[in-house]
């Protein structure tokens, strides 16, 4: 039982303020809410939590507020229920079938798709044209800038079947015209550059023009064989290869007049032109002129021999007009 004594305290009013304070009893420490801090009481057993107490178990976070790294997300730890939901996906019939049924839909997808290509493009026949080697791209480069010392121009033949391109330097290829096409437009690119006249729309323009002319040359070559009842072993492949070999040309013809101006520029067209020219009629003199060996009595025959040399002459002398015409316009 604790005695109060009264003290008498005059604020600034100077009005008498009293304050009870209990009696200090000895042994005991003064203020016993203030010197010890009260423990928290743990909720009765009896009586249903409404809220999780959760102050005590929460994650560790770091001062930016992000998880530390030993902080679980997902709950599950490596290798364990998160993997093991996968391998049930996997393991499920119905998610088996539908994977199946997939794949069996792209694969038809797949077989249609080659199936109106082949209706146009023979798959097979335009790999004949692209098996090439380094070898063959080397001695063929040489036989369109030097074609005056090749002797035996004749393309061989395996059981009636033509040799392809990396065994007969003579068999007509893309690979070339494609790469060439491809320079042809890089440097293209690189004189415009020079010039200060670089545009995409310029650059585009270059090389939609020098795609169609090729186009339109091997349709006038396929409509004149068409009229004259022509009948050889040029295929629309052969056409395409001749009439892009131009680019080889147009290549040295570029470069010709970048490195040594106006000057260079002619002298390049004239040796790249002449080149062509002989290697056109005497690649396809061997195609178009020795079908009327082959087929004397049949509708071949009746063709004038003049009217198929015509054809291959002009399309030799179409050439330089071609190189002039696309690459003029470079070289300032």
């Amino acid at each position: 039982m604790f005695t109060f004594h009264f003290m008498l305290i005059r604020n600034h009013t100077t009005r008498p303020v009293i304050i009870s304070l209990p009696a200090r009893t000895p042994g005991v420490p003064m203020c016993p809410s203030i010197a010890k801090p009260r423990a928290r009481a743990a909720p009765p057993a009896g009586d249903p939590l409404l809220f999780d107490d959760t102050s005590s178990a929460a994650a560790p976070m770091n001062s930016q507020g992000y998880y530390t790294p030993g902080y679980d997300m997902g709950g599950a730890p490596p290798g364990g229920p998160g993997n093991a939901g996968v391998n049930n996906l996997f393991a499920d019939p119905m998610a088996s079938a539908a994977m199946m049924y997939g794949s069996s839909l792209a694969n038809q997808g797949k077989d249609m798709v080659n199936k109106e290509i082949s209706r146009y493009v023979s798959v097979n026949k335009l790999k004949y044209f692209f098996a090439v080697d380094s070898k063959y791209v080397m001695k063929k480069l040489l036989l369109l800038m030097f074609p005056y010392t090749h002797q035996d121009w004749e393309v061989r033949y395996h059981r009636d079947t033509p040799l392809t391109p990396r065994h007969d330097v003579n068999a007509p290829d893309l690979y070339i015209p494609s790469m060439a096409f491809i320079t042809y437009i890089l440097l293209t690119g690189m004189a415009l550059g020079i010039q200060k006249r670089f545009s995409p729309e310029v650059l585009g323009l270059c090389a939609s023009t020098a795609l169609v002319w090729v186009v339109i040359e091997v349709l006038v070559m396929l409509l004149s064989l068409y009229l004259l009842t022509v009948h050889s072993d040029l295929s629309t492949f052969d056409l395409i290869a001749y009439s892009g070999y131009k680019y080889v040309g147009m290549i040295f013809t570029v470069l010709g007049g970048l490195l040594f101006g106006s000057d260079g520029y002619f002298v390049a067209l004239a040796w790249s032109s002449c080149a062509l020219m002989f290697f056109i009629v005497r690649s396809l003199k061997m195609k178009i002129l020795s079908s009327l060996s082959n087929d004397p009595m049949g509708a071949g025959a009746s063709a004038k021999p003049r009217l198929r040399l015509y054809i291959t002459v002009a399309t030799a002398a179409f050439q330089p007009i071609i190189i002039y015409w696309l690459t003029s316009h470079l070289v300032r």
